[in-house]
């Protein structure tokens, strides 16, 4: 895929204040910080590869634009696991896929849905709805891509990026488990101007995101904003650790919106930790990381 102009078609996003890696030189150190980082964690692990979950949205098109790049198309792997009736994404994740010259499988998800509602939901809790199951949607995918992780001495390369990390908009075990993020240093508006930068369709960078967990599901109809509003609130109230007065003031943004991206990030901390333990004789506090042996043992599955 071809460079192009990195401001061409990408969404307008109030930058007052704390600025956005949106220059073109900001965005090419990023593309080669993070081409760094997918072909350094698989050499520490000890992997053969990646595995990403391609949705044909604009972040799964692009980290997997940002792993061909790092480890050459044959070391990638594709996995498309639609479970709704639209298939318009589905096509579009192996439309992308086939550009990229990588290997991808598709598997549809909705009969093991159907099984896991009719057996296992109506009988441990028959009053979950469409967002539990949209959970275990999401869990679905990641066993998915572990199964093939694991058998291919893979590491899931994950496709979230910094907004919804910080905004607990993932499902904890579902897309919030991976082995590595390249985009999660990245809010969503910046990955939308790194996209164009190398060259991702404009079609994809324009399409209205959602998690996909059920039709007709967007990210701003679930967060109440849409990413151009939430990403300048964030990166005044977490990045730079001021008030939700003051970012409501210095954005002119809606108050009720900056409160609710400040309730969401204080809500969703558990999502961004490790589960604790009770910390016996001091232990706990520094068990896992980035240890190589950690990142060899993740690789083959252990």
């Amino acid at each position: 895929m071809k460079q192009s102009d990195p401001g061409e078609g990408v969404p307008s996003v109030r930058t007052e204040g704390p600025g956005f890696l949106t220059d073109r030189d900001d965005l090419e150190a990023i593309r080669e910080e993070a081409v760094a980082f997918i072909k350094d964690s698989v050499t520490k692990a000890e992997a053969r590869g990646v595995v990403v979950g391609l949705s044909g949205g604009i972040d799964s098109t692009l980290t997997a634009n940002l792993a061909v790049q790092a480890l050459g198309s044959e070391r990638v792997l594709g996995l498309g696991l639609p479970a709704h009736t639209d298939g318009s994404n589905a096509r579009e994740a192996r439309t992308m896929a086939e550009g990229l010259g990588i290997e991808f499988r598709e598997v549809d998800l909705r009969p093991l849905l159907d099984v896991f509602e009719d057996h296992v939901a109506a009988a441990v809790a028959p009053s979950g709805g469409r967002r539990e199951i949209g959970n275990v949607t999401a869990r679905l995918r990641m066993c998915a891509l572990y199964y093939a992780a694991n058998a291919r001495s893979y590491l899931v390369c994950g496709t979230a990026n910094r907004s919804e990390l910080l905004l607990g908009y993932f499902t904890k075990y579902g897309d919030g488990g991976a082995d590595l993020f390249p985009l999660g240093d990245l809010y969503k508006t910046e990955v939308q101007a790194l996209a164009q930068h190398v060259g991702v369709p404009r079609r994809i960078i324009a399409k209205e995101p959602t998690a996909d967990l059920w039709a007709g599901q967007t990210d701003a109809e679930d967060l109440g904003a849409r990413y151009a509003d939430i990403d300048p609130v964030l990166r005044r109230v977490v990045d730079r650790s001021e008030r939700v007065e003051d970012a409501v003031d210095a954005l002119d943004v809606d108050p009720e919106t900056a409160e609710t991206v400040a309730e969401l990030y204080v809500d969703s901390l558990h999502k961004r930790a490790v589960p604790p333990t009770p910390g016996v004789d001091g232990r706990g506090e520094d068990d896992g990381g980035s240890h190589p042996l950690h990142l060899a043992a993740m690789a083959n599955g252990l």
